[in-house]
């Protein structure tokens, strides 16, 4: 259906109408067609985070202009203020479907403004809009069902993996008759992705196994429910699951059948993750030149788009594989970028994986200076600091292993080692602790060195010039102005 249609036009009153967009601009939310939700708001969407046209409206409709535009603004928002907008126009629109009375539309609103917390990692302020929300719902089992699903998605993006394994359990046979198959789907798609967590952080092989179980039940909902989407990202995540478990030509099947679904409905963006995961899987199989070449389309599309945290771990990929291919300056400047990019965009867990990965490729090597290890591993650790995830804990620790071997000694056999070069490392790290000890104050420096201020002079002028920085400017000795008596 589109706009332009003659029921749009036949409609008498500016509620039918607003009512109607609204009812076209949810769906195309929920399938995530964001850029056509905004088409189909029309006139009474004036941008992201900003209170839409709702002049003339009756209460019941202004409401849902509300919703709609801050449910629209939330998944568009880049930053934090966007997060808060959204908040206040969905607010706002709880607040008119209470004064109505219409309690499971003020239910769905505190749901969506759990989303925006979600969104910030607030998972406190998320729990407590969601409680809210569980008890304004008057029998309704698919929003009830749409409830508890983000309560399950907050406690498994929180770590509370048992909590959520639990509560999806405690619910299961709401999802059993009753909801549509998007949302049965739904269900099974966020039970194998709790399932796939715990069996990382217990390692227990019956729930990797359950997991693919669950994403196959999810699969085939989602295929009933016409949601090719949904249908394609869930078949992307069973085939990452299995490249984990070393199934290549499995994850590969996968990622065929979510490549001609994403092709039929022109999805780039979905279709670029796709291509990341191949790109992964390659990598595992040591399909270094295959990798690249997946990647390089993967890339073309997510440069041209917004989504910044996807793009940085398509660039981490990349990292990786010039690693491999050798082409070491370039993986560590598109690396570097990665995390840079990731940070900035507030995804703090991939910025600290693409660090990981810059650690692993290099930091074991002389293209690396221990210090900079060191520097990279400890970056990595705040950007982490929250993690629950069991793989990116076992890296940061074999991570800290490499940095406190790099720090401890240059080690024989080290690629490019020659006894001279290692000397010379030594000898820069022990003036340059002895420079920041004094102050920088040369003087100071030569004695906590036990040599002469000569000596410590020509060390800096001829073999560490890099860390002239360091000393502190020598200051000029005022000549006396009281002559001597003759």
């Amino acid at each position: 259906m589109t706009l332009a249609d003659e029921r749009l036009k036949q409609l008498g009153t500016e509620d039918e109408r607003a009512l109607l967009r609204c009812g076209v601009a949810a769906d195309l939310i929920h399938k995530g067609q964001y850029g056509a939700a905004r088409e189909a708001l029309g006139e009474l969407w004036r941008g992201v985070g900003e209170r839409p046209n709702v002049e003339g409206l009756g209460d019941g409709a202004a409401a849902e202009v509300l919703l709609q535009a801050g449910v629209l603004s939330g998944w568009l928002g880049r930053v934090k203020g966007d997060q808060d907008a959204a908040k206040d126009l969905i607010s706002e629109s709880a607040a008119l479907f209470e004064r109505l009375g219409e309690s499971n539309r003020a239910a769905a609103a505190r749901a969506d403004i759990a989303l925006c917390y979600w969104r910030e990692g607030a998972y406190s302020e998320a729990r407590v809009m969601l409680g809210e929300a569980a008890a304004l719902i008057k029998d309704d089992a698919s929003l009830t069902a749409k409830t508890v699903l983000r309560f399950a998605m907050v406690e498994t993006f929180a770590g509370r993996y048992s909590d959520a394994f639990h509560l999806l359990s405690d619910y299961a046979p709401l999802f059993d008759e009753g909801v549509s198959h998007t949302l049965r789907g739904s269900f099974h798609n966020e039970l194998a992705r709790v399932l796939r967590r715990l069996g990382a952080a217990e390692r227990r092989q019956n729930y990797y196994d359950r997991a693919i179980i669950e994403y196959t039940a999810a699969i085939y909902h989602l295929e009933q429910a016409g949601h090719e989407q949904y249908r394609a990202a869930t078949e992307n995540n069973l085939a990452f699951l299995l490249y984990k478990l070393g199934r290549y030509r499995d994850a590969h099947e996968h990622l065929d059948r979510a490549q001609v679904l994403l092709t039929k409905i022109k999805d780039t963006d979905t279709l670029a993750q796709v291509d990341e995961t191949r790109a992964r899987v390659l990598i595992a199989e040591r399909r270094y030149r295959d990798a690249e070449r997946v990647l390089s389309g993967a890339m073309q599309t997510l440069e041209k788009g917004d989504k910044a945290a996807l793009l940085a771990e398509a660039l981490t990929v990349q990292g990786i594989v010039w690693a491999r291919l050798h082409a070491y300056e370039n993986s560590m400047s598109i690396l570097h970028r990665a995390a840079g990019l990731a940070e900035a965009s507030g995804a703090h867990a991939s910025a600290g994986e693409a660090i990981l990965a810059l650690i692993e490729e290099h930091g074991a090597t002389g293209r690396m200076q221990p210090d900079e290890v060191y520097e990279a591993y400890m970056k990595a650790d705040r950007l982490l600091e929250d993690t629950q995830e069991a793989e990116n804990i076992m890296r940061l620790r074999a991570c800290a292993r490499v940095a406190m071997k790099r720090l401890a000694v240059v080690q024989l056999g080290d690629e490019n080692f020659t006894l001279p070069g290692a000397v010379h490392q030594f000898e820069a790290k022990l003036v340059e602790r002895a420079l920041d000890e004094a102050g920088g104050i040369l003087t100071k420096t030569a004695r906590l060195l036990g040599i002469s201020h000569q000596t410590l002079d020509s060390i800096l002028n001829k073999r560490h010039r890099s860390l002239a920085g360091k000393r502190k400017p020598q200051q000029t000795r005022l000549k006396s102005i009281i002559k001597k008596d003759a």
